[in-house]
């Protein structure tokens, strides 16, 4: 199984903790590709995942899965070639409009699961994963809050979240779907860049049952669980974001036990993980 991350050197933890989540619900073996960079904005440098952070998680998933291993590719020469310049200075860092360029990496396989970070595997998730992608770009699930907000197709609900995506790679370069995502960050500011790009030109994309990218809460059948963050109404309005690397928050905030397992794991190696950090 093909699996892509994107982000800078603060990405660790949650790549961490999915890949743990990974490991405990997926039997094939795992290829996991990290897209990184350098970059700069309003004054502010984000690092690239260090080596030796990739290292750490390579030695993890090899010793856990035998025939796994984790490929980090730092891209910063082709995102300084193509600066999303119009979405720079968003509420969103750059680094999650890295795997728009994931079309420009010749090593990357032709299918690709993309999660976020703070996405969490629950279930098997192969039946998702060999799905057929004929004449499709991508398959993912409709946004939690974006659905009724936004719009592109003839269907009532067509808005798209990009926390996991099932990529076509053949396809979006025959298309140039991603090539006319980044010609669009670089003159159109938009609130959520990369993913209100993928649905404003993604033509062949496919939408999914909600438990491969469970937005809200856990669910029985949930496969995907994705801690975006949430809107709360009461005791006053307000947005609320935890992720699955803040295990206090997790118990004491969103009472979710369910993952109690992974995150004393993750608590146990965190520390190897900040560890090598040290060393770039």
């Amino acid at each position: 199984m093909n699996i892509l991350y994107s982000g800078d050197a603060r990405i660790g933890d949650g790549v961490l903790t999915s890949l743990l989540s990974l490991l405990k619900n997926v039997s094939a073996p795992l290829h996991v590709y990290i897209l990184t960079a350098a970059m700069t904005v309003a004054g502010h440098q984000y690092r690239p995942l260090t080596d030796q952070q990739a290292a750490f998680l390579n030695h993890l998933v090899s010793q856990q899965r035998p025939g796994s291993d984790v490929t980090k590719i730092d891209i910063t020469d082709l995102f300084n070639q193509q600066l999303p310049v119009a979405n720079m200075a968003t509420r969103f860092t750059p680094g999650c409009m890295l795997r728009l360029y994931a079309d420009e990496v010749p090593q990357l396989p032709d299918r690709l699961l993309y999660l976020d970070n703070d996405v969490l595997c629950r279930q098997d998730c192969q039946t998702f994963y060999q799905q057929s992608l004929a004449h499709t770009q991508l398959v993912g699930v409709l946004d939690h809050y974006g659905k009724w907000f936004f719009h592109h197709r003839w269907r009532p609900f067509d808005y798209m979240n990009s926390g996991v995506l099932l990529l076509n790679m053949p396809e979006i370069k025959r298309t140039g779907l991603f090539a006319d995502c980044r010609q669009r960050m670089q003159t159109k500011k938009m609130f959520m860049p990369d993913q209100s790009a993928l649905n404003k030109l993604a033509t062949t994309k496919r939408l999914a049952p909600t438990r491969y990218n469970e937005q809200h809460s856990l669910k029985p059948n949930t496969v995907f669980q994705h801690f975006s963050t949430t809107l709360h109404l009461f005791p006053k309005f307000h947005t609320q974001t935890v992720k699955p690397w803040q295990p206090e928050a997790m118990h004491q905030i969103l009472h979710v036990h369910a993952y109690d397992d992974i995150l004393q794991e993750y608590t146990a190696l965190a520390p190897q993980l900040k560890g090598s950090n040290l060393h770039d």
